[in-house]
Parts: structure tokens; C-alpha cells; sequence
């Protein structure tokens, strides 16, 4: 029984690491072209797979395996805006930033992905995209709503998309940028950078106080 028991274990945790390869493979070929744009069998190579109807034993079909990349990362980060609740204590804001960002770094192709999902995926999964997004989008609302910004009311919804291009913009457009100012914007100093770069930013988006660690940022993206 013992035997059985570690046994089962493993090929629990064989399986779990398979099925995160698939995501990782999809979400790097649905953030490059798309949900009409790839092949399951495009993403079963990726992953070493023998062919498309082995990864069907981790996802029922295509449409459930991009639902599954999208989920994984909005969800993530999602989470970790509901970690800080409606805190605007500017340490309360730097952590959440912090583990955003860290969360990008690791996973470079979720801002392109839910970028595309605006743009060029069917009409089908538009209630998915809202469903996954919606929760995002109201939790940072609450959040600003929660510090008293410099805003009107009105205006919330576009310091939202702000916030939105701020963080996430950065990211999706790496290789524009990278094109642009002939540096790595991803590199470690960059993104440090950067990341000092939104802490102020936000806070003066939200009246939390003056721009912090302005100092330095204006090089750009070092390699």
C-alpha cells in the first residue's frame, strides 16, 4: 500500500508538471498571435508531446486550454490586489506593486495575452474575457475609491486605465521598446527601475504623496 501511495504521488505531480508546461508553451504562442492564430498542435510540440491528443488528457480542447492560460494569470494577479484589500497605505501599495511586477517578470507574456484578448479573439470568448477581467477592474475601482484620490469620480475609470498601461503596458510593449531605446527594457536594472518608477507613480495618481525615487528614471530602460 505504501508502495502504491508514493506511487500515486508521483504521477500526481507528473501530471501537474506537464500541465503546467502546456500552459506556459500556450500563453507564450497565444500572447504572440493569438487565439485563431495557433495550433494545438503548435502547443503539444512546444512541450515534447508525442501529439495534440495527448494534451486533450490535460484540457478538453483548445478553447478550454486558453481559457486555462488566461484564468491562471488574471486570477494571480487578482489575488494579489485582494491580498492588500482596500489599504492605501503607501506600504500596503509598494508591496502589491512589488509582487505584480515580480509576477511579470516571471511571466513576461500574460500582458500580451490579455492584450490580444481586446483585439483579436472571437466574439465566443468576449464573456469569458469580461468574466476573468471584471473582478480586476472592480477591485482596483475600490481601491481608488478607498484613497480619496485627487479626481473626480468621473475620472477613476480613466486613472484605472492608467494604472493599467502603467504596469501592464510596460511589459506588452517590451520589444517596441526595446526597439526604441536600444536596451533591454526586461533586465534586471530596468526593470528595478521601473519598479521604482510605478511605486511613485501610483502614489501621486492616488494623492498618497509626492513622486518618490524620481532620481535616475530619466535614462530609460538600461540593459
Amino acid at each position: 500500500m505504501p508502495m502504491k501511495l508514493r506511487g500515486g504521488a508521483a504521477r500526481a505531480q507528473d501530471a501537474r508538471s506537464t500541465r503546467e508546461l502546456i500552459l506556459d508553451a500556450a500563453e507564450t504562442r497565444f500572447a504572440g498571435r493569438g487565439f485563431t492564430g495557433v495550433s494545438v498542435r503548435e502547443i503539444a510540440s512546444d512541450v515534447g508531446l508525442k501529439n495534440q491528443a495527448s494534451l486533450y488528457h490535460h484540457f478538453k480542447n483548445k478553447r478550454a486550454l486558453y481559457e486555462a492560460v488566461l484564468a491562471r494569470g488574471v486570477e494571480a494577479i487578482v489575488a494579489m490586489v485582494v491580498s492588500g484589500g482596500a489599504s492605501t497605505q503607501a506600504g500596503v501599495v509598494d508591496d502589491t506593486i512589488d509582487r505584480v511586477v515580480d509576477y511579470l517578470v516571471e511571466h513576461p507574456n500574460l500582458p500580451r495575452l490579455i492584450q490580444r484578448a481586446g483585439i483579436d479573439d472571437p466574439r465566443y470568448l468576449r464573456a469569458t474575457v469580461t468574466r476573468m477581467l471584471r473582478p480586476l477592474w472592480a477591485q482596483g475601482l475600490g481601491v481608488m475609491a478607498a484613497a480619496n484620490p485627487p479626481w473626480e469620480a468621473a475620472d477613476l475609470p480613466h486613472v484605472a486605465f492608467g494604472f493599467f498601461h502603467l504596469i501592464f503596458g510596460y511589459f506588452a510593449n517590451a520589444t517596441l521598446l526595446e526597439m526604441v531605446v536600444q536596451a533591454d527594457p526586461l533586465s534586471p536594472a530596468a526593470v528595478a527601475r521601473q519598479r521604482r518608477f510605478l511605486k511613485g507613480a501610483v502614489a501621486q495618481l492616488l494623492g498618497l504623496q509626492r513622486l518618490r525615487g524620481a532620481r535616475g528614471l530619466h535614462g530609460g530602460p538600461a540593459a
